[in-house]
């Protein structure tokens, strides 16, 4: 063992009988035993003189609710100088007051110089008022806590280590947080020039060593360091390439560059990265994280423990392929290389992708079957969803069609010129289309859709990250090589990534840096959350798929059940299946209405009564809980309204704005309808299920939005592109087209190059 006053870690670690450490964030969940390390920065106010309160308070909630799960839980404190250095300078200024009232009559407290308080006298002032502090908070939470005070020494001695160590087994039998620090009021006094100058905080390396020591020597689960810096970067925080590091694995010193120490305490980031270093040889996992942040110290320890992406974390297993940031940046650069590519050149990959699809079916087929078998043997998916997972013959053929029409009209996709302006003599402006950037598309249980996106993606130029469903993991890593293979052709492979990683949902959505778009493709409560947990990307999709179809008075008796039959049972499980059905009052009890209850009940349809209908009937259907439900199966709600504007009223306040039908032969209210129904899509006498990309003639679809920015109803390549503007002049500056310049603004449209319609 090395002097903890030179090295703050020990060069072996003790054997351990607990095992190794978690290899994965998703397995923290599992940890029992924790120690949590407050560093001086996460414990001390700004000024470094008193105690951060309200953080404090935030992180004793925290580990109480840990503790009331079940969890042994121990905190390595900092705190005491910092808290008797508050209290000494009050004693000071008090005393020094008086004094000078009693000499010069007059108090002239802002003239007083305050001494250099040495740190082991603030220690003992201190560490009294911090323990108070921390059991009267945790008081509120029916948790008792007990201080130790320890010093290098301790540690030297065999009996004084054994003591200690049976101590701390004794408080977490009884359920007892153990609150550890090191004793600084009898602590050597710091090497020259290791505190900050005029400050005089006492080097808070040993707690980095100390919570280390603490965590192997009693075999805990997780070690959590709480600093005031957001992890470990592979720069100094705050240069301008600095990066986060997600995971640090042993051996990768090497990458880092180390940059100046927190604002109080001289532990610096090179200590914690050693002590974490030790602990995690030891059998103990690690994480840095931060503790003082106002926007996430309030359950930075939860988010660590639930397996959340917060801080780094410490990992002695070396994933086999990129983490998903390195996949974020290769899909941007390889997005970069697509979008410079000549159109024909996408075209043909996307071609090639076709070929491939039907090509390889069988191999498509038997990873598809293998996914079936295993979801039927585990029995987790319903039936819809083993529906979307299944893939066949027709199918394959059915995407290598909409891949081709993709490609055919993706020739002037990139790069079109949508409007051009003579601005001045010499100053002309063009507004040109380009790729979003970076998109990433997470899918369940449907297979088809990675073919169909990443044709897409390839067509508008933007680099993909595909998340799909752990359901259709074969068929998503037979599919993803095709396109890979594609993408080879024009040396674009890295354009498109499959994320294979253990990465949570939640925590893609906050790569806010290397993401521009997030598409979610699956159920309502999948969108719901992705639209919940994204942090600053944009999110295009629909959360619900709430579609009426409205029968008119003057409706077709020929056209109204086939256009309910096809909107309702032909896919229910769809997201523009039909899901609550309007009928006009003056159709009840006609051969119109029998005939609509009639077909609903040869198929299957279970019938859910709206309020108003629910009144007309002596011995109704169950009523409907709520008039703003998406079913997803063989049932629907039926709803009686007075007339066209009722309906449309009807489904402003219940739907979803995704898609609405009108079933009438007049025309002036069908137009009223079209015309006041807002929503995505509206039709007149025709299915919900054209509501489509491939129906549309778009070649595919990346989902259905209900935004009413960007893109709207059915995504294809155009809803992929955004646009930037090219000013190209001949020595131009603003000046010349001031009140006395020699310049005039034109602002004359000119007419744009013609389109490619091959």
């Amino acid at each position: 063992i090395r002097c903890w006053s030179n090295i703050p870690f020990i060069t072996m670690p003790l054997s351990r009988a607990h095992g190794k450490s978690f290899a994965h964030r998703s397995e923290l969940k599992h940890a029992k035993r924790i120690v949590v390390k407050l560093g001086s920065a996460v414990v001390t106010r700004g000024d470094e003189c008193g105690l951060a309160l309200g953080r404090l308070a935030s992180i004793v909630e925290q580990v109480s609710m840990l503790q009331n799960q079940g969890r042994e839980m121990m905190i390595v404190t900092s705190g005491a100088v910092a808290f008797g250095k508050q209290r000494l300078r009050h004693e000071i200024l008090l005393s020094q007051s008086v004094r000078q009232a009693l000499h010069s009559g007059q108090n002239q407290l802002k003239d007083m110089a305050i001494p250099v308080l040495e740190a082991r006298a603030c220690a003992a002032a201190g560490q009294s008022g911090l323990m108070a502090l921390y059991e009267a908070m945790f008081t509120q939470y029916s948790i008792c806590a007990a201080q130790i005070l320890v010093t290098n020494l301790d540690f030297h001695d065999e009996q004084k280590r054994r003591n200690l160590n049976g101590t701390l087994h004794e408080l977490l039998r009884m359920n007892i947080v153990p609150i550890i620090n090191t004793n600084d009021a009898v602590v050597p006094p710091p090497e020259p020039n290791s505190d900050l100058q005029g400050v005089n905080v006492i080097s808070v390396k040993d707690n980095d060593s100390l919570a280390a020591r603490l965590a192997v020597e009693m075999k805990t689960d997780l070690l959590i360091v709480l600093s005031d810096v957001e992890g470990l970067f592979d720069s100094p925080p705050g240069s301008d390439d600095a990066k986060l590091i997600d995971i640090f694995y042993p051996g990768d010193q090497q990458s880092v560059t180390f940059g100046t120490k927190s604002r109080v305490g001289m532990g610096g980031m090179e200590a914690k990265v050693k002590a974490a270093l030790w602990a995690l040889q030891g059998g103990t996992s690690v994480v840095i994280a931060n503790g003082t942040h106002p926007k996430i110290s309030g359950h930075v320890i939860t988010d660590i423990v639930e397996g959340k992406k917060v801080g780094t974390f410490f990992s002695e297993v070396k994933p086999a392929g990129p983490t998903v940031e390195q996949q974020g940046e290769m899909a941007r650069a390889g997005g970069r290389t697509l979008a410079a590519l000549q159109p024909e050149q996408r075209a043909e990959i996307i071609y090639r992708l076709a070929d491939l699809l039907t090509d390889q079916r069988e191999e498509i087929l038997l990873a598809n079957k293998k996914d079936l078998e295993e979801a039927e043997n585990k029995g987790r998916l319903a039936l819809p969803l083993l529906k979307r997972l299944s893939l066949s013959t027709s199918k394959l053929n059915s995407l290598a069609i909409g891949l081709r029409q993709i490609a055919a009209s993706s020739q002037d996709s990139v790069g079109r010129v949508i409007r051009r302006t003579r601005i001045a003599k010499d100053l002309d402006l063009e507004q040109v289309t380009v790729p979003i950037g970076v998109l990433l598309v997470i899918f369940e249980s449907r297979p088809d859709c990675l073919p169909q996106v990443s044709a897409l993606a390839i067509a508008s130029g933007n680099g993909l990250l595909l998340k799909g469903g752990k359901e259709a993991g074969h068929s998503n890593q037979i599919l993803h090589h095709l396109t890979q293979e594609a993408l080879s052709i024009h040396g674009v492979k890295d354009a498109v990534q499959l994320v294979n990683t253990r990465e949570e949902v939640e925590d893609l959505c906050r790569l806010d840096k290397l993401i521009d778009l997030i598409i979610p493709r699956g159920s309502s409560q999948l969108v719901r959350n992705i639209q919940k947990a994204a942090k600053g990307i944009p999110v295009m999709g629909h959360s619900e798929g709430i579609c009426h179809v409205y029968v008119d008075t003057d409706a077709s008796v020929e056209k109204v059940t086939r256009i309910i039959r096809d909107s309702k049972c032909e896919y229910p499980a769809a997201c523009n299946a039909l899901e609550t059905l309007l009928i006009h009052r003056d159709l009840l009890r006609t051969p119109l209405f029998d005939q609509i209850i009639d077909m609903l009940r040869v198929e299957q349809v279970k019938i859910h009564a709206g309020p108003k209908f629910a009144s007309y009937l002596t011995f109704s259907p169950s009523e409907v809980k709520s008039l703003r439900t998406e079913y997803g199966d063989l049932e629907c709600c039926i709803e009686v309204v007075d007339s066209v504007q009722e309906a449309v009223e009807h489904i402003h306040k219940y739907g979803s704005s995704h898609t609405d039908v009108i079933i009438t032969e007049n025309e002036k209210t069908a137009e009223f309808f079209l015309q006041h129904v807002d929503s995505a899509c509206v039709f007149w006498n025709a299915s919900t299920r054209f509501s489509d990309g491939y129906r549309f003639g778009l070649g595919a679809e990346v989902g259905i939005s209900t935004s009413r920015i960007h893109a709207r109803g059915p995504v294809g390549i155009e809803g992929l592109l955004t646009t930037k503007w090219l000013l190209r002049g001949d020595n131009h500056v603003v000046s010349d087209f001031s009140e006395h310049g020699s310049m005039k603004y034109l602002h004359e449209s000119l007419p744009l190059p013609q389109r490619n319609t091959n």
